[in-house]
């Protein structure tokens, strides 16, 4: 089994408009509601895959109450720590008049209290008795330290579990010290980790080749349209994203790890990976929804990714 963790989740509304502008009143012609949070989209592309998925994490209030709701309807099994507050909200607007240009407001969301943590602690220890991987995606929440991640994937690997890891910033330096299973920084993650600005293909791999030799066993790089990087059992691959044209981006990276964890599950070879990774993300950027894709639009786009051992 496959469990997601979604510490900072939310409800995600979008909303598509004929065009939006600031300073000024802006009418919405269209609003989809789904259950958000990275791990939460990674969890509704796993269940789209056909595989078994738990949703785990933190959620608070009625908006909590919401998340959990949806994602059920999904018939995705759901095993959350309940907390005080409210879980966020977070909006993206789509201009259609601008190729589908995306804006994203991302409210604050949850603060967890030190016995909360304690409380999530546990339930990590106890799905990754169950799980043979487990996910972790997007922010940490208030009130936790930025080595929060650590501490999880170090109880997960105390279980013989694989951890998962997709975060930013300094969740992310402080996280990969626990050296997860496979990491999935993108381009900006990447250049604000390594403080250098990355250019060429050669840049992404020797980058790549560091986290590698922190002891992290499998590093995938995504470049959105120019696809990804990738150093699985110690061989480099280029991958080539079919040629599309997005509706809606958002989701996409959480795509490509929910295609990786599936793949992975699945004891698929490396290329096999990374072409299903990356054809579950393109498709994801031809939904009008976050965590969602056409079955039969995926598969006609894993034939045409092309992945090149370098």
């Amino acid at each position: 089994m496959i469990t997601t963790v979604t510490l900072n989740a939310a409800v995600d509304k979008t909303y598509y408009m004929d065009s939006f502008a600031t300073h000024q009143v802006n009418r919405v012609r269209r609003v989809l509601t789904e259950p958000g949070g990275k791990g939460n989209n990674v969890a509704k592309m796993i269940k789209l895959l056909g595989g078994e998925v738990t949703a785990s994490g933190c959620i608070g209030g009625d908006n909590g109450q919401l998340i959990d709701h949806l994602l059920q309807t999904r018939k995705i099994n759901t095993d959350f720590v309940m907390t005080s507050g409210e879980s966020r909200i977070c909006l993206n607007i789509i201009d259609e008049s601008s190729h589908y240009a995306s804006t994203e407001l991302l409210e604050p969301g949850l603060t967890i209290s030190s016995s909360q943590w304690i409380a999530i602690k546990q339930k990590i220890q106890q799905l990754a008795q169950l799980s043979t991987i487990i996910v972790f995606s997007g922010s940490l929440p208030q009130g936790v330290a930025t080595n929060g991640y650590a501490e999880l994937i170090e109880i997960v690997q105390q279980a013989g579990a694989h951890a998962f890891l997709d975060t930013s910033g300094a969740a992310f330096t402080d996280s990969i010290q626990a050296k997860p299973y496979f990491i999935k920084p993108n381009q900006h993650e990447l250049e604000q980790w390594s403080n250098t600005s990355l250019t060429t293909d050669q840049q992404y791999i020797d980058t790549a080749w560091l986290l590698i030799n922190r002891g992290i066993e499998n590093v995938c790089i995504t470049r959105g349209s120019q696809g990804a990087i990738a150093i699985i059992n110690k061989q480099v691959y280029q991958v080539i994203s079919p040629s599309i044209q997005a509706i809606n981006t958002v989701g996409c990276g959480d795509a490509f790890v929910a295609g990786m964890a599936f793949a992975t599950l699945r004891q698929y070879d490396p290329i096999q990976q990374l072409k299903l990774a990356s054809a579950v993300a393109s498709a994801n950027a031809l939904s009008e929804k976050a965590g969602d894709m056409d079955y039969a639009t995926y598969l006609e786009l894993e034939s045409a990714v092309q992945v090149i051992p370098l």
